[in-house]
C-alpha cells in the first residue's frame, strides 16, 4: 500500500512539474503586469500626497514609475525583474503592448503635472480658518442670549424658540465647516447654507430687521414681527450681530467653492481618467494573454483531469484498507473501556496472524489473567472479611463475664474493698468497655461489608429517635458541664430506629469529644424538606481542617491519631454511620471550619424504596 502512494506521488509531481516549467515564465509575466495594476495605485496616491506637502513620499513615487517602467520594458522583449524571468508577450499581442506604452506615458505625465499644482483654494482655506475659530464664540454667545431671556413672560414665547434655533444652528454651522475642512460628509455645502440662512432669518426677526429679501420658505421659515427684546436682556443679542455679519461672507465663500483648488481637481481627474484608461489597456493585455495559455493547455487538461480520477480511485481504495485495518483497534478500545468500568475477561475475534493478530491474542491474554485475578481477589476478601466477623465475635465472648464480675466487686458482694481496689476495678470495667465498643464497631463494619447487618425499618417519628440515641449521654454531659437538646418536628418517617440512633449516637460521641467542658454546647436540629429529612448535629468544638473532611466516612481513618489513642476510638464510626445511611438511601456529609465547630448532617428519604437495597 505504501509503495502504491509512493508511486502514485513521484508520477503526479512528474508530470505536474513538465507542466509548470513549460507555462512558469508566461505566468510569471503575467503576474507581473498585473502587479503594475497595484503599483500604479500607489503612484497616484503618492502623487497626490507630494502635493500636499508630504516630501517624504517623493522617493515611494520615484521608485514605483521606476519599477512599472521596468517590467513594461521587460515584457517587449523579455528580461529579469526582481530576480524573476518574464518570458516577453507573443508577437500577436504586439498591438495591444503599444497601447499599454501609450496609455502608461499619458498617466505619468499627469502625475508629474499634479506634483506642481497648488492644492488648497487659498481663499476657502481662509474662510474655513476663520469659520473655525470664530464658532465657538457664536455658539457662546447665542447660549448666553438663551440663558437671560429664559426668565421672561410667555409673550417671548417665540423668541425663546427662536434663540434655541439659532443655537442649534451655530453649532452645526461649526460641525459642517469641520467637515468641509476634512473632505467628509455629502451635501455638506447645501446642509451649511440652509443654516447660514436659518440663522439669518432668525438673527434679523430679533434685530428687528425686515426678512423680505430673504428666501424664509427654502428653511421652512416664514415673515413675522416680533416685539422688540427688553433692552436689559438683549446685551448678548447686541453682541451677536457684528459676529454675526464678520463670519456669514465667510460662510457663503464655502457655500460656493470647495476647499481643493479648482486647478488641483482639474489634474486630478486628468489623471485618474488617464489610469482608468491604462487599466484598460492592461486588462485587455491579461485577458487575451491567458486566454492564449488556456488554449495551449486544453490538452494538458484531459491529462490532468485523467490523473486526477485515478488518484480518486486510489484514495478510496487505501481509505477501505486503512479502515479494515483498524476495525480490530476500535474492538480493543471498546474491550479496554469495559475493563476500566470493571467488567473483565472481554475478548476479541480476530483470526488474522499479522502484527494486530498478535496485539489481539496478547490482549485476550491479559484480560482472561485480570478477570482470573480478580475472582481469586474477591474469594479472599470474602474469606477474610467472614475469617474477620467471626474472630470479633469470638473477642466479644470473654468481655462479658469481665464486666460482669468487675460489677460484682465494685458492688462488694464478694467483701470489702479498699479505695485503691475500687480504682483499679474500674480501670479493668472501663477498659473492657471501651474494647467491647471497640469490637463492636468492628464486627458491624465487617457485617456491612458482608451485607449481614440486620436492619429492619418501620414507620417512627424521627424526633424519638433523636431523643433516644440523647439519652445515654445526659449523665456524661452534665459532669462535664455539656449542653445537649434538640429541636424539630416529631416527623413519621420509614427508619430503622436503632440503627439511626446508632448513627446519631456516634455523631454526639465525636461531637462531646471535640469540644471543652463547662461550656461546650451540642445540638440536634430536625429539617423538613418536602422530599427528604436532613438531620443536623451541630457542636462548637476544635472543628476539622478541610483537607481532612474528604477521607472522614473511610474504615480507620482518623483525625488526629494522637487524640484517638487518649480518648479511645477505633476509626469505624463514621463509617459505619455511611453504611447505615446508604442502607436507607440517605446521605451523609460534614461543613466545618477550625476552631469554629463542625457540623454533621445526614438526609433520610420520605418516599419508600421501590425495592429493598442490599447493605453495602
Amino acid at each position: 500500500m505504501v509503495s502504491i502512494l509512493i508511486f502514485v506521488a513521484v508520477l503526479n509531481l512528474f508530470l505536474f512539474y513538465q507542466d509548470t516549467s513549460s507555462d512558469s515564465n508566461q505566468s510569471i509575466s503575467i503576474l507581473k503586469i498585473a502587479d503594475v495594476k497595484v503599483n500604479s495605485e500607489v503612484i497616484a496616491t503618492s502623487a497626490i500626497s507630494v502635493a500636499n506637502g508630504n516630501m517624504e513620499d517623493k522617493e515611494i513615487l520615484e521608485q514605483k514609475i521606476q519599477s512599472v517602467e521596468n517590467t513594461i520594458k521587460a515584457i517587449k522583449s523579455g528580461g529579469v525583474v526582481d530576480g524573476q524571468t518574464i518570458e516577453k508577450i507573443p508577437y500577436s499581442l504586439n498591438s495591444e503592448y503599444e497601447k499599454i506604452t501609450i496609455s502608461w506615458k499619458n498617466f505619468k505625465d499627469s502625475t508629474r503635472q499634479i506634483e506642481k499644482i497648488t492644492v488648497f483654494d487659498q481663499e476657502a482655506l481662509s474662510a474655513i480658518n476663520y469659520i473655525l475659530r470664530k464658532n465657538n464664540d457664536l455658539v457662546l454667545t447665542a447660549n448666553e442670549l438663551n440663558k437671560e431671556i429664559e426668565g421672561l413672560d410667555r409673550d417671548y414665547s417665540r423668541h425663546k424658540e427662536i434663540v434655541k434655533d439659532l443655537l442649534e444652528c451655530s453649532k452645526i454651522i461649526g460641525q459642517q465647516t469641520l467637515l468641509i475642512s476634512i473632505g467628509e460628509g455629502t451635501n455638506t455645502q447645501e446642509e451649511l447654507k440652509n443654516k447660514r440662512l436659518q440663522f439669518d432669518i432668525g438673527l434679523r426677526k430679533l434685530l428687528q430687521i425686515s426678512t423680505l429679501d430673504l428666501d424664509v420658505q427654502s428653511v421652512g421659515a416664514e415673515h413675522e414681527e416680533l416685539i422688540p427684546l427688553p433692552r436689559e436682556k438683549s446685551n448678548s443679542l447686541r453682541e451677536l450681530d457684528p459676529l454675526w455679519e464678520s463670519m456669514q461672507p465667510k460662510i457663503m465663500i464655502l457655500e460656493e467653492r470647495v476647499l481643493l483648488s479648482p486647478e488641483f481637481n482639474i489634474a486630478k481627474n486628468e489623471m485618474i481618467e488617464n489610469k482608468e484608461v491604462f487599466y484598460s489597456d492592461i486588462d485587455s493585455v491579461l485577458q487575451k494573454w491567458s486566454t492564449q495559455i488556456v488554449e495551449h493547455k486544453s490538452d494538458d487538461l484531459i491529462v490532468v483531469q485523467t490523473i486526477l480520477a485515478v488518484d480518486i480511485g486510489i484514495f478510496f481504495i487505501v481509505l477501505f484498507m486503512i479502515r479494515k485495518s483498524l476495525n480490530p483497534f476500535e474492538a480493543i478500545i471498546q474491550a479496554i473501556s469495559k475493563i476500566k468500568e470493571g467488567m473483565y475477561g472481554e475478548t476479541i475475534q480476530y483470526s488474522g496472524k499479522d502484527e494486530v493478530g498478535q496485539l489481539v491474542e496478547n490482549f485476550n491474554i491479559m484480560s482472561k489473567t485480570i478477570k482470573e485475578k480478580e475472582e481469586e481477589a474477591k474469594k479472599t476478601d470474602i474469606a477474610k472479611d467472614e475469617f474477620l466477623a467471626m474472630i470479633t465475635h469470638e473477642l466479644k465472648t470473654p468481655l462479658v463475664p469481665i464486666q460482669g464480675y468487675s460489677d460484682i466487686l465494685l458492688s462488694e458482694h464478694l467483701g470489702k474493698l479498699t479505695s485503691k481496689q475500687k480504682e483499679r476495678i474500674r480501670i479493668i470495667k472501663s477498659s473492657s468497655e471501651t474494647l467491647l465498643s471497640m469490637i463492636s464497631d468492628l464486627l458491624d463494619a465487617q457485617k456491612l461489608e458482608l451485607g449481614q447487618l440486620k436492619m429492619t425499618k418501620t414507620i417512627s417519628g424521627i424526633r424519638d429517635t433523636v431523643d433516644k440515641a440523647i439519652k445515654p449521654f445526659k449523665i456524661e454531659a452534665e459532669s462535664k458541664n455539656i449542653k445537649i437538646f434538640s429541636e424539630g418536628e416529631n416527623i413519621q418517617i420509614v427508619h430503622d430506629s436503632d440503627r439511626i440512633s446508632q448513627v446519631i449516637a456516634n455523631l454526639i460521641r465525636n461531637s462531646i469529644n471535640a469540644i471543652q467542658s463547662d461550656k461546650g454546647e451540642i445540638k440536634i436540629s430536625i429539617e423538613d424538606n418536602p422530599k427528604e429529612v436532613i438531620v443536623h448535629v451541630k457542636d462548637d468544638g476544635i472543628g476539622i481542617p478541610q483537607d481532612k473532611q474528604n477521607d472522614l466516612f473511610k474504615k480507620f481513618y482518623q483525625v488526629d491519631a494522637t487524640l484517638t489513642r487518649e480518648r479511645g476510638g477505633s476509626g469505624l464510626g463514621l463509617a459505619i454511620c455511611k453504611g447505615i445511611i446508604d442502607y436507607h438511601s440517605g446521605k451523609i456529609w460534614v461543613s466545618s471550619t477550625p476552631n469554629q465547630g463542625a457540623t454533621f448532617s445526614f438526609s433520610l428519604p420520605k418516599e419508600i424504596p421501590d425495592k429493598n437495597k442490599t447493605p453495602l
